[in-house]
């Protein structure tokens, strides 16, 4: 189940941590009455911080957790965003960037921030 695929945004709003929040608790609530485990994949630290730190969702106390955590030597990852930004310039990604795509727009608030919009309009 992909809890977000529901959430319905307007392209210029933030979705802000304590959106995200808001939701996963609804979602985690949803999973956890279907007998499922629910579990959380990427996303900010920022965000998962605040879930997990936040006294106002009491997510550390409601709920056991595992965090795994990955840690990868810079020139690796610097090896895979090179190779997945090829990716993105050689496939459909360029036009999904597009779509998004107004000249002289604000990207400075919402899914217009997302990455490779801002950097078209040049």
């Amino acid at each position: 189940m992909n809890a977000f695929s529901e959430i319905e945004t307007k392209p210029d709003s933030d979705f802000t941590a304590e959106d995200f929040c808001l939701h996963v608790v609804v979602y985690i609530q949803k999973i956890l009455k279907t007998q499922r485990v629910s579990i959380i994949v990427g996303g900010s630290n920022s965000y998962i911080e605040k879930l997990v730190e936040d006294p106002m969702f009491m997510f550390k106390y409601k709920y056991d957790s595992c965090f795994i955590w990955i840690d990868v030597e810079q020139s690796v990852l610097n090896r895979r965003v090179d190779m997945r930004v090829d990716q993105m310039v050689n496939t459909r990604l360029v036009e999904e960037v597009r779509q998004f795509f107004i000249i002289d727009a604000d990207y400075t608030n919402g899914i217009q921030r997302f990455i490779g919009v801002p950097e078209i309009d040049i």
